[in-house]
């Protein structure tokens, strides 16, 4: 373009990073790596890094989650570009800007460190404080969104295996939401949402208990929930 000169404006660097959740045992966890250069050497840290010259933002966070956590072939991924990171100073090396993505994984394997992590693993939610650069606030707002986005779309099923009880999906919503959920009104609920979920066909899981064995589901064509399955103001945002 006449008249453009690009020396007039200060370089800068473009970093994905990857809030990526999953359920087990029964509480929220987030992969973390152990960052095992400066800055931040030896601190806990989202796996993540800088995006390379011919990648798109997506295909640098699918790189760099494999890179780091050795998580390549993720059955089940749901990838979502969370918001944009950009304030100064909030990399010392330089002015770094961010494309941070939240991702969902059910049943994920165990990750191992690769490139400049020392260490990679899942850690419970609760405990996951005190993070390199701005990952605290990254982390949080991922929740945040996980927790707002599942009450207006199919995004629980994300989290469950290809086939699922309703009570492993309402524990999905309990987790999130850090919250316990009416038992009967929450099947009603999810049964009556078109679309939400689908019976597999004379197929069953013993649960533990002395009843009889639970029915199985699988995620059904709907993308949004009509109506929304709302926390309550009582409930409201999980801690």
């Amino acid at each position: 373009m006449h008249g453009y000169d690009k020396h007039a404006f200060e370089p800068f660097a473009v970093t994905v990073d990857l809030a990526v959740l999953t359920l087990r045992a029964g509480a929220l966890h987030v992969l973390l790596v152990e960052r095992g250069q400066e800055p931040h050497a030896g601190r806990w840290a989202l796996p993540g890094g800088f995006l390379l010259p011919d990648e798109s933002a997506e295909t640098a966070a699918r790189r760099e989650l494999a890179e780091e956590t050795g998580l390549a072939d993720v059955t089940g991924l749901h990838l979502e570009q969370l918001r944009t990171y950009s304030e100064p100073g909030r990399d010392p090396r330089m002015r770094v800007v961010s494309v941070a993505f939240a991702a969902l994984l059910p049943h994920p394997p165990e990750p191992h460190a690769g490139t400049d992590a020392a260490e990679a693993r899942w850690v419970p939610h609760a405990r996951a404080q005190g993070l390199a650069f701005d990952h605290d606030r990254i982390l949080a707002d991922a929740r945040e969104r996980v927790g707002a986005k599942l009450e207006y779309t199919c995004l629980a099923t994300a989290f469950c295996p290809a086939e699922f009880t309703l009570g492993e999906l309402q524990q999905v919503y309990e987790t999130v939401w850090g919250t316990a959920l009416d038992r009967p009104n929450f099947r009603r609920k999810v049964l009556a949402t078109p679309g939400f979920v689908e019976p597999v066909p004379g197929a069953a899981r013993l649960t533990g208990g002395r009843g009889k064995p639970a029915a199985l589901y699988r995620a059904g064509p709907a993308g949004s929930l009509h109506p929304p399955l709302l926390r309550t103001p009582r409930e409201g945002r999980p801690a």
